[in-house]
């Protein structure tokens, strides 16, 4: 199977954990360079446009510009949420349930929960 496969907003690694990310000791992703810095562009983006709506309320925008701004930050986060979670559900989760771990399941929904609050 190839390292990433190539996404609709990017690419996503198929080996974000390595063999101990459900060890006992700290998990970790192994997550590619190309994936690692696709996911800093977007944030770097997401950045700018904070920057920009802290600006915007210094400047007494009217609020519903500003609001407009927010939606599009909580988007774009949105966006970096959903790629980093299939690439967690088609590496570690599928890892972690291959080998017996299927309470991996419960640790997911969990976090699917998070995200969609």
């Amino acid at each position: 199977m190839a390292a990433h496969e190539k996404h609709d907003e990017g690419v996503v690694p198929h080996d974000c954990c390595g063999s101990d990310c459900h060890s006992s000791e700290e998990r970790k992703s192994h997550h590619t360079q190309e994936f690692k810095n696709g996911l800093n562009t977007r944030l770097n983006r997401i950045e700018g446009q904070i920057r920009g709506i802290k600006g915007m309320i210094e400047r007494d925008t009217y609020c519903d510009d500003v609001l407009t701004q927010l939606a599009a930050v909580q988007s774009a986060l949105g966006s970096v949420g959903k790629l980093l979670l299939e690439g967690h559900m088609k590496s570690c989760i599928i890892d972690r349930i291959e080998a017996g771990e299927h309470e991996v399941v419960d640790e997911l929904l969990v976090t699917i929960g998070r995200l969609m609050k």
